[in-house]
């Protein structure tokens, strides 16, 4: 076996292990979601497998004399480093960083680069620790990506960005041991470390690919339950999750304290929009008319959209006449704002209905005094707010 390739393996059935691994996970990923709009990054880690499969394939048939080792040793790792470069790559835009990938692959330029020069100079020892090192710190960045921003990960991601973390510094420790203490870091031998860096290298392979299908799998997930509560379209809650931030006000009601408004507003004559200017133009109005009423809002505020062109408002700690204030600005400001399309500039008009949440009420009674409030405003002339009568306590 090449002496450099000795620096990270043991023996040479383990580098026909890593080839045939990398290249099951490579089939694994490849026909994962087949057929499917699949996340970019379960690509890239697909293309990175197949490039690592093919690094250590090549490096097996160095060691087995097939093919000759000037060829296998520099072309085999120039794969690796392109590999796990890659790999690192797809970590960065899983992570939503999608510009640390260009950075990474160039790194993993100068990483098959600096290999070439070790080649050239042919010092094996130099050779193995380049690789070691190298190696180590891709894998490392792999690491820190999937840890990137801890708060919001899941703890899947934090368990994979730990163990490929400390995985990551096994395969660098035979270097650092050959660079900083020759012979080995006491009881620990060259020999012992280059066994757990060739552990260490399988762990990884198995880890990163069977993690990154459980991730994909995590984020369909996601996907799926942020579907049944958000609306595509206007990326508010729908009617079921509005009702589900809904439900702890309703209780608060029950209690002293201050009340929390309701604001129901439906889009006057919508119809024309798409009859006159087709659903792509009334698509691009709900989402103009969503970002309006945003920009009226606290961030305690709650918009959704219940049915159509009807939206709902939850205001928290607002009682009725500013919750009434708060739909004439939100009105006004739909009024003043008209749509640019291709065709033409759409102009659109909302009617609004005010109400407090009461003691005594279920979202029965509570929409029902909103619609009412609603069908007054269009009534009088549509393009208005129109407010329910206020509880004896609100009078």
């Amino acid at each position: 076996m090449n002496t450099e390739l000795t620096m990270l393996l043991d023996a040479s059935t383990m580098v026909v292990i890593l080839a045939l691994g990398n290249l099951a996970l490579c089939a694994l990923l490849t026909f994962f979601d087949h057929g499917t709009a699949r996340a970019p990054a379960l690509n890239v880690w697909s293309l990175s497998k197949q490039i690592q499969g093919g690094a250590w394939l090549l490096l097996a048939l160095g060691d087995a004399g097939v093919v000759p080792a000037p060829l296998a040793v520099p072309g085999g790792y120039a794969l690796l480093f392109a590999g796990v470069a890659i790999e690192a790559g797809a970590s960065w835009e899983l992570a939503r960083r999608p510009g640390w990938r260009r950075p990474t692959l160039v790194a993993g330029a100068l990483a098959i680069l600096a290999f070439f020069l070790c080649y050239l100079v042919d010092e094996e020892g130099l050779r193995g620790l380049a690789a070691s090192l190298l190696l180590g710190a891709f894998y490392l960045s792999g690491s820190v990506a999937l840890a990137w921003r801890w708060g919001e990960a899941s703890l899947l991601r934090r368990f994979l960005a730990v163990a490929s973390g400390a995985l990551a510094l096994v395969v660098a420790s035979r270097g650092l041991s050959v660079l900083f203490l020759q012979g080995g870091w006491g009881w620990m031998s060259n020999e012992l470390l280059a066994q757990l860096s060739s552990g260490a290298l399988y762990l990884l392979m198995l880890g990163n690919g069977f993690g990154m299908l459980l991730l994909a799998r995590e984020r369909l997930q996601e996907a799926l339950a942020r579907l049944e509560t958000i609306d595509p379209l206007t990326d508010v809650p729908n009617r079921r999750g509005f009702f589900q931030a809904l439900a702890p006000w309703m209780a608060l009601a029950r209690r002293p304290g201050l009340p929390t408004a309701l604001v129901v507003l439906d889009l006057d004559q919508f119809k024309r929009i798409n009859d006159g200017y087709g659903h792509p133009a009334g698509d691009a109005v709900l989402r103009h008319v969503v970002e309006l009423t945003r920009r009226q809002l606290r961030d305690s505020d709650q918009l959704g959209r219940l049915v159509g062109v009807e939206f709902a408002i939850l205001l928290p700690r607002t009682n009725l006449d500013e919750a009434t204030l708060v739909a004439e600005r939100i009105r006004a400001a739909i009024e003043a704002t008209p749509v640019k399309s291709e065709r033409a500039l759409i102009r659109m008009t909302a009617s609004f209905g005010v109400t407090t949440i009461r003691p005594e009420d279920s979202t029965t009674t509570l929409f029902g005094r909103a619609d009412e409030a609603l069908l007054q405003a269009k009534g009088e002339g549509r393009n208005r707010v129109a407010r329910a009568s206020a509880a004896p306590a609100e009078a």
